[in-house]
């Protein structure tokens, strides 16, 4: 886990993605540049507007220094 960054987002409507996005440094464009995607796929992800497949899931983790269980709750990936 990214030092300083905790799933308990910033602001209460913030998703624990754009929390671990912020405390890395990236904006939607850099992220979704990195893990191959686009930023509305980021933006949507962060709204809970959609859910990521395992691949996709797997790479915001990488990219982003944390676990796909502190970016998704398991309830969602079900």
């Amino acid at each position: 886990m990214l030092l300083g960054w905790s799933r308990e987002p910033l602001l209460p409507d913030w998703s624990p993605l754009r929390a671990a996005r912020f405390w890395a440094g990236l904006s939607q464009g850099d992220l979704a540049a990195i893990v191959g995607t686009s930023r509305e796929t980021i933006s949507s992800l962060e709204r809970g507007a959609s859910l990521p497949s395992v691949t996709l899931a797997l790479a915001l983790a990488r990219a982003v220094n944390a676990t796909v269980e502190e970016l998704f709750a398991a309830d969602e990936l079900c």
